[in-house]
């Protein structure tokens, strides 16, 4: 089945099949289009790509290998005092596999010297007053299918002995431990490009589809690249191409992180508010105006909760269609 297939109600239900992907045809198609791109369009030698253990980077990294070859492609390993041993761990997993070279940047110290660190314990301590530099946190966002109306995000608190405390965030610190936070991903991004610049070597991103048009992404962050050669899949459709490339094993069967916070958080704890695998099947249907009640029987849910599902996704486009806007200017730039 083509990546595009095409669904008609006439002639058969909807299914979660419509996500079903000829991965050695799609995966040929990115390899060609990196190919293209990045050595005919950008005149780039090769591929620096962020490895953070998790599906989505290995797949990139294992397409860009098939598509300059594993000398050219640079793995950046890019740990921080909250990041899990074991995305450093499956990162370097994946470049063993992948015979990359792979250069560790640990960014705390750069993070230290930002504020980021401290900034975020500020804005904790406005609502957490005992909050020390031994605790623990992550921000904590309940299911979309067990809440009617605004769904808050929360945060999550652990104090040195295990014990932990969940209270409801105010906004200004909500933003200001989010503002804190993204940090993170943007001193990823300049390490990226520093490497980039050095080696002539085009900078390649790893949002899947879901976190591209959901805004799953840090402006001047990891929504920074090149080229995006997955922004087009689905997630469970990055998942497909992991199993046909050979991935480790480990790294598909680990739930999607977000790797951000101190304490293990998943990313539909922290943003999607629903398990992927419903939110690929959602997005598909709003995208190919498929109705709630045919998604409710393609999985077995309540139309109503469909629903809700639908409601989010547009509600996430709305709020966080700035972090698409290219800058704005006065008069348009016209190029011969």
């Amino acid at each position: 089945m083509s990546l595009q297939a095409s669904h008609s109600r006439t002639e058969r239900a909807f299914s979660s099949d419509a996500l079903v992907v000829d991965a050695p045809l799609e995966v040929a198609r990115i390899v060609a289009f990196l190919r293209d791109q990045v050595l005919g369009v950008l005149g780039r030698r090769g591929a620096i790509v962020g490895l953070s253990g998790g599906i989505d980077s290995s797949v990139v990294a294992a397409l860009c290998a098939r598509a300059f070859g594993n000398t050219k492609v640079l793995g950046l390993l890019m740990p921080e005092r909250d990041s899990s041993d074991d995305s450093l761990r499956l990162g370097r997993v994946v470049a063993t596999q992948l015979r990359l070279t792979t250069v560790v940047e640990d960014i705390a110290p750069a993070l230290e010297a930002l504020g980021a660190y401290a900034r975020q314990r500020e804005a904790i301590q406005a609502i957490v007053p005992e909050y020390g530099a031994n605790w623990k946190c992550k921000l904590v966002l309940g299911s979309v299918l067990e809440r009617d109306g605004i769904n808050f995000t929360r945060l999550t608190v652990q104090d040195p002995n295990g014990n932990t405390s969940t209270v409801r965030l105010p906004p200004e610190v909500y933003l200001q431990i989010v503002a804190a936070t993204n940090y993170k991903q943007r001193v990823r991004k300049m390490t990226e490009y520093y490497h980039a610049d050095r080696l002539k070597y085009a900078v390649i991103g790893t949002p899947n589809r879901l976190e591209h048009d959901q805004g799953f992404f840090v402006k001047q962050g990891d929504g920074d690249a090149d080229v995006m050669p997955i922004a087009h899949l689905y997630k469970s459709q990055v998942y497909q191409l992991a199993e046909y490339l050979g991935i480790d094993e480990e790294i598909r069967r680990r739930p999607p992180t977000s790797d951000t916070f101190s304490m293990p958080q998943s990313q539909e704890e922290f943003y999607f508010a629903a398990p992927y695998k419903l939110t690929d099947v959602c997005m598909y249907a709003v995208n190919h105006g498929i109705s709630a009640d045919e998604v409710a029987d393609a999985v077995g849910m309540a139309a109503t909760q469909v629903q809700k599902v639908f409601k989010d996704i547009a509600s996430k486009r709305r709020a966080t269609r700035y972090l698409h806007a290219r800058p704005l200017i006065v008069d348009a730039v016209i190029e011969d």
